[in-house]
C-alpha cells in the first residue's frame, strides 16, 4: 500500500487526468449535445470513417475516464491499491506509473 503522501501526490493525478479527459471529451462534442458532422460533405466515404474514428477515440476516452473515477472511489472509500483479480497490493512503482491500476503485474 502506497504512503499516505504517495496516495495524495495519486490523488492529485487522478483529478488532473479526470479533468483533462472530461476537456478532451467535451472538445470531441461527446457530451449531451452529441457529435455533429457535415452530412452535406461531397465526400461522403470521408465522413463516415471521420465519423468511425471520432466514435473509437471517444469510447476509448470514456474508458479511460471509467478508470480513473474507479481508482478516485476506491482511494474515497480505501480500497485502492488492491489487485483485483487476486487481491494483492498493487506495487506502488506501478501505481505510481499508472493511477488507474487495477491489477498487479501478474495480472495486467
Amino acid at each position: 500500500m502506497p504512503s499516505p503522501t504517495a496516495l495524495d501526490s495519486i490523488r492529485v493525478q487522478l483529478e488532473e487526468e479526470r479533468a483533462s479527459l472530461q476537456h478532451q471529451l467535451e472538445d470531441l462534442g461527446a457530451g449531451d449535445k452529441g457529435m455533429t458532422f457535415d452530412e452535406n460533405f461531397a465526400d461522403s466515404g470521408q465522413v463516415a470513417a471521420e465519423q468511425g474514428e471520432n466514435r473509437m477515440l471517444v469510447a476509448s476516452l470514456s474508458d479511460q475516464l471509467s478508470d480513473v473515477e474507479r481508482a478516485l472511489a476506491k482511494l474515497a472509500s480505501g480500497e485502492y491499491g488492491k489487485c483485483e483479480t487476486c487481491g494483492n497490493d498493487i506495487t506502488e512503482p506501478r501505481l505510481e506509473a499508472m493511477p488507474a491500476a487495477r491489477h498487479c503485474i501478474d495480472h495486467a
